[in-house]
């Protein structure tokens, strides 16, 4: 056996990472095989390798429980055989709470038990963009709000995206096309340093590995090469806490070329090579082409759908988190999907939560250059992201993910949600002058009149009870958070 050179140290979810040298002839990453298994106590976890061009393997692994982990390689070529080696993991640094993970049926916390809650953007082809661009992305990202961000692994082809990319997902030819059995090294770094770099800024970066909107060839790649990209890209990737994987955006659009049973095969090969169960799901465009989100290996529901009011149905139908990451954009582009006003997307968030699920942003102004967030970030023009920040705000300082009430004056359309005693009712385009329904009984509360777009609260002087009214101030986008007082008699 051969002692492989490695650091010795990561901390608990950090990424630890082996190279090794090894034969660069033929195809590489279609006709080497190179696994790993890592070994602490009684556990071991099997992981693949890669190729990474001009020789070089990698190995990586995410650790997951603090000690003393050993690994051994197996390889189809002697040189990556049988190499050896141990790791030691430490316990995380102060903002690493692991992976995000499903938690209480319709919800998510870090592996450390931290909650989270989704407040994420999009931001397609942002990675596809000039350096001085994505840089700027990472600066407006650094004082948003948002920690999650979806983003396409593939360049866009789309109206606002004609831009040819820097870099390519495959090794080009001289015609200019791709060779779709060699991806190119270098783009999977660039991959991976951004994101580092949204894990640098506690961001979740949401990985979408399919669309339908390209003119190199990706959404035309045969099954073999799909599985391959698949295999290659989880490969490389899954070791970083913050992926999450959607297999496509708006995956319907390619039903033609992808029959459905492919793509249950692709949540199959993803669920195999990534040992660490990262969130999954998938994107649909067609109002009515919703995926099946009760199978197995979907762990969320994501969404796209602008009629938010449906977020209790969504949750009855499939029992899992829902994300309506698409529910239309701000913006005012001619396209009925990104033009909403800042205030209808500052809504719409707030009615998603106030039914126990989670929106997603978007924006989507028209610019002399077509540098639209939506697509290739840049720095926002908009309002609602701020309005969205408060929000954020509110539900980290509660007491904890919230369940929609199920009272029938729910079905007016006024939209509640609670954890315990704690209340949260969002009356959106309604505007009561007091109100009565939905509050905790036998306890004391204090009220808060919370303007969604002022992003104010304004806490009502003295105590209230069930039996009260609570006066409010008759304008629409108004919410009320009742806070249970511990250790007062009713």
């Amino acid at each position: 056996m051969v002692e492989a050179e490695q650091p010795q140290k990561v901390e608990q979810w950090g990424t630890f990472e082996v190279a090794l040298g090894g034969p660069s002839r033929g195809n590489p990453f279609a006709e080497v095989e190179l696994k790993a298994q890592f070994t602490l106590g009684e556990r071991t976890v099997g992981v693949d390798g890669f190729y990474d061009g001009e020789g070089t393997y990698r190995v990586r692994f995410m650790p997951d429980a603090p000690g003393e982990w050993t690994y051994a390689t197996t390889s189809s070529q002697p040189e990556l055989d049988g190499r050896r080696g141990t790791l030691r993991c430490v316990p995380p640094s102060p903002g690493n709470h692991g992976p995000v993970r499903v938690a209480d049926t319709y919800h998510f916390r870090y592996a450390d038990g931290t909650p989270y809650y989704p407040f994420g953007t999009t931001c397609y082809a942002w990675i596809h963009q000039e350096e001085a661009l994505q840089e700027q992305t990472l600066e407006t990202l650094a004082s948003a709000p948002f920690n999650k961000v979806r983003m396409c692994v593939f360049p866009k082809d789309y109206v606002y995206n004609r831009n040819e990319p820097p870099r390519y997902p495959f090794v080009r030819l001289p015609d200019e096309t791709s060779d779709f059995d060699r991806p190119d090294p270098a783009f999977f770094r660039h991959l991976e340093r951004r994101v580092t770099d949204l894990l640098a800024l506690g961001i979740e970066a949401d990985l979408i590995l399919f669309h339908p909107y390209d003119r190199w060839g990706y959404s035309k790649m045969s099954a073999r090469q799909d599985f391959r990209y698949l295999r290659y890209v989880v490969t490389r990737l899954a070791p970083y806490r913050n992926v999450w994987w959607s297999m496509a955006n708006e995956y319907d659009f390619l039903l033609e070329r992808k029959p459905m049973e492919q793509w249950d095969l692709f949540f199959r090969i993803v669920g195999q090579h990534d040992p660490y169960g990262h969130l999954c799901s998938i994107h649909n465009g067609s109002l009515d082409m919703n995926y099946d989100h009760t199978r197995p290996w979907i762990s969320h529901v994501c969404i796209q759908n602008p009629d938010v009011k449906r977020a209790r149905a969504w949750r009855q139908a499939y029992g899992k988190p829902v994300i309506d990451d698409e529910c239309e954009y701000e913006g005012n582009i001619p396209l009925p999907w990104g033009n909403i006003s800042a205030r209808e997307l500052v809504h719409r968030t707030w009615v998603m939560v106030a039914n126990g699920g989670y929106a997603g942003h978007g924006e989507t102004y028209l610019h002399p250059q077509d540098i639209l967030w939506w697509s290739k970030g840049g720095i926002l023009h908009g309002e609602s992201w701020k309005r969205i920040g408060f929000l954020r705000e509110i539900m980290e300082s509660g007491p904890g993910p919230l369940e929609p009430l199920e009272e029938s004056w729910v079905w007016t359309r006024v939209s509640g949600a609670g954890h315990g005693d704690y209340r949260l009712i969002y009356f959106g385009e309604h505007q009561p002058g007091g109100w009565r329904f939905g509050l905790p009984r036998g306890v004391a509360f204090q009220a808060d009149v919370i303007d969604t777009w002022e992003m104010t609260i304004e806490t009502l002087p003295g105590t209230y009870r069930a039996e009260d009214e609570i006066p409010l101030p008759g304008r629409p986008w108004m919410a009320l958070r009742l806070r249970p007082l511990l250790g007062e008699a009713p």
